[in-house]
């Protein structure tokens, strides 16, 4: 596996954004309980990720977290894994088990942010600290590491209008394809994006795709061509690659070419980016925020503070001023490929420019 360079993981790493919400720190806080014996490095640690038709958790964060819990604990640390594929009662399960199991800090990323606060309180309950990955979970979580998410929508919104260009005007209509409602990551990309979009283009369609399923954004453009007209859509809004592919699917099944946002730089996606059916991704470089996940989990577990690694304070509906460490994003596309995932070492020119995308490639000089 490729991971992202060690460069790229200390800029982003010493990134500190504007902190949000309130400024009290939250019960699992910087430090943990006075009372919380300091254990050593042989550590048990709960590894939770929420699907796998996203190639991102399996390829990069599941490797990337794992390599850097046993780099902070000589290699002594044990790690226990599970993937819920995309159902929040298996990962509800997955928590009972690892409670069983006494581990000694649990990462998490939440199939449903909400759903999964009973579950993060049993854990608590059990003397268990608990990170919150990638999605901001409810419950007495100590920690959390994710993207600037409604930068990330911002991104994607202005994106698409510079693509748009002399057409991104109130006249011209796109379609917006959101993520699950169920991950409230979605919920600010959305907002992001509107925040771009909205007055400078007429959003004509809008949908809010269950389970990030492409199959399901396929079926909501096929809608969307029928109701808004194939010759009247100028663009859409994709929240990640997985759902572009299949909007761009049905777009092409209807001779529309338009241009089309994505997220996670998914090598499928950076393809079609230099094939030129998608327009853009956003490129988020997971080791950052892999790393600031096992140290966060590593220090919890070992009863340390957390004020060396968590710059920043973020809040949820049930917990105040949660250390968090939140990570920068890029927009990528074709003009920046080799400065992003091929200068981070997370795909070879190779693995892009494939047989069938070899002339794309040497179009745009990607050699």
């Amino acid at each position: 596996m490729r991971r992202a360079a060690v460069a790229v993981a200390a800029g982003a790493m010493a990134v500190s954004l504007a902190a949000c919400g309130s400024a009290k720190e939250s019960k699992g806080g910087s430090s943990s309980s006075s009372s919380s014996a300091k254990k050593g490095d042989n550590i048990k640690v709960g590894l939770l990720l929420p699907e796998n038709k996203t190639a991102r958790y399996e390829k990069f964060d599941r490797p990337l977290i794992e390599k850097k819990i046993k780099e902070l604990t000589n290699g002594k640390a044990t790690i226990d894994y599970n993937n819920a594929h995309q159902d929040a009662n298996l990962q509800a399960q997955q928590v009972d088990t690892m409670i069983t199991n006494k581990v000694d800090v649990l990462i998490v990323d939440a199939v449903d942010a909400k759903a999964i606060q009973n579950s993060v309180q049993k854990a608590v309950d059990a003397g268990i600290k608990v990170v919150a990955y990638d999605r901001l979970a409810e419950g007495p979580i100590s920690a959390y590491t994710s993207f600037d998410n409604e930068k990330v929508g911002e991104t994607q919104g202005q994106a698409l209008l510079t693509a748009l260009g002399s057409k991104a005007n109130k006249s011209s209509k796109i379609v917006m394809v959101n993520g699950s409602v169920t991950d409230p990551n979605a919920a600010q990309f959305k907002a992001g994006a509107h925040k771009i979009l909205n007055g400078k283009v007429t959003i004509a369609k809008e949908y809010d795709t269950k389970e990030w399923s492409p199959d399901n954004a396929n079926s909501e453009m096929e809608t969307a061509i029928s109701a808004v007209g194939k010759n009247n859509i100028a663009g859409v809004y994709s929240a990640n690659d997985g759902m572009a592919g299949g909007i761009i699917t049905a777009l092409h099944a209807a001779g529309i070419n338009v241009p089309v946002t994505g997220q996670d730089a998914e090598l499928a996606g950076v393809q079609r980016i230099v094939a030129g059916t998608q327009y853009m991704s956003v490129y988020k470089p997971y080791a950052p925020e892999a790393d600031a996940a096992a140290e966060m989990a590593v220090a919890l577990a070992q009863g340390k503070s957390l004020d060396s690694v968590a710059k920043d304070k973020v809040s949820s509906n049930s917990q105040k001023g949660v250390p968090s460490v939140l990570v920068p994003v890029t927009a990528l596309t074709k003009d920046n490929i080799k400065d992003t995932v091929i200068k981070d070492g997370v795909y070879t020119v190779a693995d892009i420019c494939t047989a069938d995308y070899k002339a794309a490639c040497d179009k745009i000089g990607l050699k």
